[in-house]
């Protein structure tokens, strides 16, 4: 991920439903609770939240149904106004957009997948992802061209003509993540795009996903309850309840160092050793040189599980994807996540 500015910047995020809820925010002292702004007659879908994502990133915001996930990605492309704080695009404040500059930036810079697939009936495949290209004003001809290209991308050639009545489920999520990407967007929003799915279908979704996010190299927002599809697609994990985030980090970091009781309620029944990364358990190397060949990075503990059990090396260096090593893993806090810690 980029050092530079994010793509998206949240600062003291705001989102209370109810009447005059600006001035009830302006005036209002202390940190108060989820439960006591509903006494005082607001809802707070979102709770003073600050995150950045960076370009290229995928944030996947998770939470129990209610905790505000789906609200707080509907004001970062201001389908909400906020009730305060700032939310900025590319350095640019999206609230201080007019309703023509915002109409622009969705349509050239955001896409957006729901859970609902949204598909109009009475147009073909290629229709559908062509819509959105329809509006923009573009010529029949160069719409074609490009919803051809992203039919082939998402794996439907060969069905361009037929209707969302004859396709199945997952091949209709596919018209629309084929409709989303037809605007070539640098953000993409989904929400819970795979819940309707069942398991197997859902599981080829993801992997679908993850070969796009390889080659297109998106900034993605993505919700889900799904905490094993959170760990499998995140770069980062925003945990949210009653509005607010109370952790946003790495999935190897959300799983060793839940930040709340919350969090680790969440965690508590997941296999490590299956979601902490050799990069994870790496620190920095301040002097030492550990020796034998490095680990790659992206390997899960498990992965590595025969290898640490024959291996007498205390300290084990890491690499990252091109094979330069970013720090040492100490073996035996990595025995610890394989098999769990001693009493």
């Amino acid at each position: 991920m980029s050092t530079a500015e994010p793509v998206i910047s949240c600062s003291n995020v705001w989102k209370l439903f109810g009447e005059k809820a600006e001035r009830y925010l302006a005036g209002m002292t202390g940190n108060p609770t989820f439960d006591e702004i509903r006494q005082a007659g607001y809802i707070a879908a979102v709770r003073d939240v600050s995150v950045d994502i960076a370009r290229g990133e995928m944030l996947v915001i998770m939470g129990l149904s209610g905790s505000g996930k789906s609200t707080f990605v509907r004001c970062l492309s201001r389908l909400l106004d906020i009730t305060g704080g700032t939310v900025k695009v590319e350095g640019q404040d999206i609230g201080a957009l007019s309703e023509k500059e915002l109409i622009d930036l969705r349509r050239n810079k955001m896409g957006m997948v729901f859970q609902s697939f949204g598909l109009l009936p009475h147009r073909s495949v290629l229709d559908n992802v062509a819509f959105p290209l329809e509006m923009r004003g573009q010529d029949r001809h160069t719409r074609r061209a490009r919803a051809l290209e992203v039919i082939e991308l998402v794996g439907l050639s060969g069905r361009e003509d037929y209707f969302p009545r004859e396709l199945s489920g997952g091949q209709q999520q596919r018209v629309g993540i084929a409709r989303s990407l037809a605007i070539e967007p640098d953000i993409w929003f989904l929400d819970e795009p795979f819940s309707a799915l069942d398991p197997l279908i859902r599981r080829e979704m993801q992997d679908e996903f993850l070969r796009l996010q390889e080659m297109l190299g998106k900034t993605i927002v993505f919700i889900t309850h799904d905490f094993d599809e959170a760990l499998r697609l995140a770069d980062r994990i925003a945990i949210m309840k009653d509005g607010a985030v109370e952790q946003c980090d790495t999935p190897d970091k959300i799983v060793l160092e839940p930040a709340t009781e919350y969090v680790r309620k969440f965690t508590e029944e997941i296999n490590k050793a299956r979601v902490v990364h050799a990069r994870g358990l790496a620190r920095p190397i301040n002097g030492v040189s550990p020796t034998g060949e490095p680990i790659a990075g992206h390997t899960t503990i498990q992965e590595m599980g025969r290898l640490l059990v024959n291996d007498t090396r205390d300290l084990m260096p890491v690499s990252d994807r091109n094979g330069k090593v970013i720090g040492a893993m100490a073996r035996q806090e990595a025995l610890d996540v394989l098999f769990g810690a001693p009493a």
